[in-house]
């Protein structure tokens, strides 16, 4: 399994976020510290493009990084925010809303996109492949 992100680092004990079980192994993709709070960066697991976002409290969030509206691979440039409650990334392109827990789109009930388990051990993301 492969993973690839575009920052290196170090960092110490974090607390850790799972969205759902992981269906295969996991994959080490950045260090916490590599992502800055409330920002996305994209990591390539098993040749996908993962979306991986670090909220405030340190907690983490993996989406598919491709928005279906745009087809273009760009989630991971989204701003992270809330609506009504709900954690959501929305994309820079057409602006639509993605929940981080769920995957589903606000906007478009009938969109969904890949979520990824994703947990944070001794200051290392990683990722459900």
């Amino acid at each position: 399994m492969r993973a690839e992100t575009r920052a290196a680092g170090d960092q110490p004990r974090v607390t850790s976020h799972e969205s759902r079980p992981a269906s295969g192994g996991w994959i080490p993709v950045c260090r916490l510290e590599d992502i800055v709070p409330n920002t996305g960066v994209c990591a390539l697991v098993d040749g996908r493009q993962v979306a991986v976002f670090r909220l405030d409290d340190d907690s983490v969030y993996a989406l598919s990084n491709h928005d279906p509206f745009s087809r273009a691979n760009v989630l991971s440039r989204g701003i992270v925010g809330d609506v009504k409650g709900e954690l959501v990334v929305a994309s820079p392109v057409y602006k639509q809303h993605f929940s981080l827990e769920s995957g589903q789109c606000l906007e478009e009930p009938d969109v969904r996109i890949e979520t990824y388990s994703v947990r944070v051990d001794s200051g290392t993301v990683w990722v459900g492949g």
